[in-house]
């Protein structure tokens, strides 16, 4: 026998052997199909229509557990103002400069946690020490809207 001859035949071993692996693939694809339980006990997985599913909403405090939360730290900032100013001008300021800002004056501050908005105050003095009085809470939709 050649060598030609052993290839040949090693080669038709191989497209046999294909031929049964394809023939089990077709087999599984049609029990996949079918939802029908295969040699192995399984079957196919099912899921929910998503547009079934329909989302919780809390309508009575007590429902939403908060406790887990509520000692967590966050970073409540106020802002007076911003404004945008190059390195240049940067560097020249000294004690005495004046830096302008967006707002206007008697104009209210912004409250914000964790630098999200969360609500608009006034300056307070309370026992010498600065605070904020707050004149409106921004609702939580009209923060997801300001965020997009």
């Amino acid at each position: 026998m050649s060598e030609n001859d052993e290839i040949g035949d090693d080669w038709a071993a191989a497209m046999e052997e294909q031929a049964d692996t394809d023939a089990d693939w077709g087999d599984a694809l049609k029990e996949q199909a079918t939802g029908s339980k295969g040699s192995g006990g399984y079957e196919a997985a099912g899921f929910p229509n998503l547009e079934d599913v329909k989302q919780k909403t809390y309508t009575n405090a007590d429902e939403v557990k908060l406790d887990v939360i509520l000692d967590v730290p966050v970073t409540v900032s106020l802002e007076i103002g911003r404004t945008k100013i190059n390195i240049r001008n940067l560097l020249q300021l000294n004690q005495g400069s004046v830096v302008e800002l967006d707002r206007f004056a008697g104009e209210p501050m912004d409250v914000l946690v964790n630098g999200t908005l969360v609500a608009h105050g006034e300056v307070v003095v309370v026992n010498d020490k600065f605070g904020i009085r707050l004149t409106d809470i921004i609702s939580p939709s009209e923060r997801v809207r300001k965020l997009g």
